[in-house]
This record gives C-alpha cells, structure tokens and sequence, in this order.
C-alpha cells in the first residue's frame, strides 16, 4: 500500500545550518496495518510525515503509494488517498461552520465540487450515525458550530471526517497530546475502530509511550533519523513497557 525507500532528507544542505532529518528511511505499510512511530523531539517523526503526505519533499529516495510512484506529486492530489489528523485540535476544521456543513466538506475532499452534495436526509442520516458510534452525545448537534466544541470532541470528529472520503492512509500526528487524558483515550479508542472499519493504513506518532505500547500492530523507533527499531506485531506483543523507557535513557 504505502512504501518509502531511501528516503533521505537534508535541510539547508551545503549551509553552515545543514540537518540531516531522515537519513536512508525504508518502510512498507500495509493496508489495515496500524503503525506506532516513537522517538525524541527532533528524530525525524514528523518530517516523515510531511514526505508521506506530501508537504515536503524528499532529498533523495521514492514514495509509492498503491504501486504509483508519487515522490513529487503535491500534497492536494495526494488527498486522494492519504488523510491526516495534527495536534493541534484547532485545526483541520472550519470552527465557524457547523458539525455537519464540516462534514460537507471533509466529503468533498476528494469529490467534484458541487453546491448539493452534502444536503440531502441520506447524508444527514449518515453523518449521525457515525457521530453516533463515538459516544460523546454529539449525532443530535449537527448545527452546533464546531469552535464551541472541546479539543476532545473536535479531534474525534476530525477521525470521523477523514473517513467522509475515500483513504487509504491515516496519519495521525499527535493527535491526542493537546487532550486530557479521557478525552484522548476517546480519541483513541474511536482511531482504533475507525482503522480496522476501514482497512486504512495507519502511522501514529506519539510521545506517550504507555499508549504506544498499548495501541498499533506495529512499533517503530526513530533516533537520528534512522529507524533503529522495527518490532511486528508479536515482537510488539512480547514487548515490556519498561524496556521501551529504557530506550529513552
């Protein structure tokens, strides 16, 4: 579904500031696969990332997603297949607009562009009943402007909207490190629904390794832009939270 192979990324190359972000990165993820991406402030994380999404290019190296190669396809036509939730709960809604019209347009992401999609019973009906499945109370407030909303609540919505059109892939950057804890056990929890509903390849960065111990069918460390560690599932399994501390020693 998605393969990277030897990504490299160099910022302000040949300058007295060079980094070196990713250095030789190859990773394969599969549909349904829910990978857990783990590391330091400023190994790499979210630069990969940007590159799978399309934000950033790479220095060298290739990104396929579907067998296509899209290396330096821009980010509003990867749309069509990738998906991404960021920290930030502020974002990647339209806080003046209602819960539904943000719906309208999550489905318009990767559709033609028309003033009636979105307004009919059969997609009010729709947008409830995933609402719905999430627990919050929310399928009956569609009109509800989505700025008075919690940080919780918006990013859950957020999960459900990446879904209103087609995905193959899911990033989650973050997601729940500007939440409380039960809001982003919430949060979670309907990530974790939504990825096995919809078969999507997933990659999650976080910096509670509790929940990334916890979560995912797959673990990788990043450290110094290289993936030092690449756990499957029953690697993951026979893992002990203590040990994943032990990394960060």
């Amino acid at each position: 579904m998605l393969e990277l192979t030897h990504i490299t990324k160099v910022f302000n190359r040949g300058q007295a500031n060079e980094v070196v972000a990713l250095q030789d990165i190859g990773l394969r993820v599969k549909e349904g696969e829910f990978v857990v991406l783990v590391g330091a402030n400023g190994s790499g994380k979210t630069t990969l990332l940007d590159i799978i999404g399309g934000a950033v290019l790479p220095s060298e190296g290739q990104v396929r997603i579907g067998g296509q190669d899209v290396t330096r396809m821009p980010e509003h036509r990867r749309s069509r297949w990738v998906a991404r939730v960021f920290q930030d709960p502020l974002g990647g809604t339209a806080p003046e607009l209602s819960i539904l019209d943000n719906f309208r347009l999550a489905a318009l992401r990767t559709s033609r562009k028309t003033l009636r999609i979105g307004i009919d019973d059969d997609f009010k009906a729709s947008v409830r009943e995933k609402i719905a499945g999430l627990g919050m109370g929310l399928e009956g407030k569609l009109g509800q402007p989505m700025g008075a909303l919690s940080g919780g609540q918006r990013q859950a919505l957020t999960l459900l909207m990446s879904t209103m059109a087609h995905t193959d892939i899911l990033l989650l950057d973050e997601p729940t490190a500007a939440l409380d804890p039960r809001s982003a056990e919430i949060v979670l929890q309907a990530a974790q629904r939504i990825i096995e509903q919809y078969r999507l390849a997933t990659i999650f960065i976080t910096h509670n390794l509790r929940d990334a111990h916890r979560f995912g069918n797959r673990l990788i460390h990043i450290a110094g832009g290289q993936a030092v560690r690449d756990l499957d599932e029953q690697a993951k399994g026979r893992l002990q939270l203590r040990e994943m501390y032990e990394w960060f020693e």
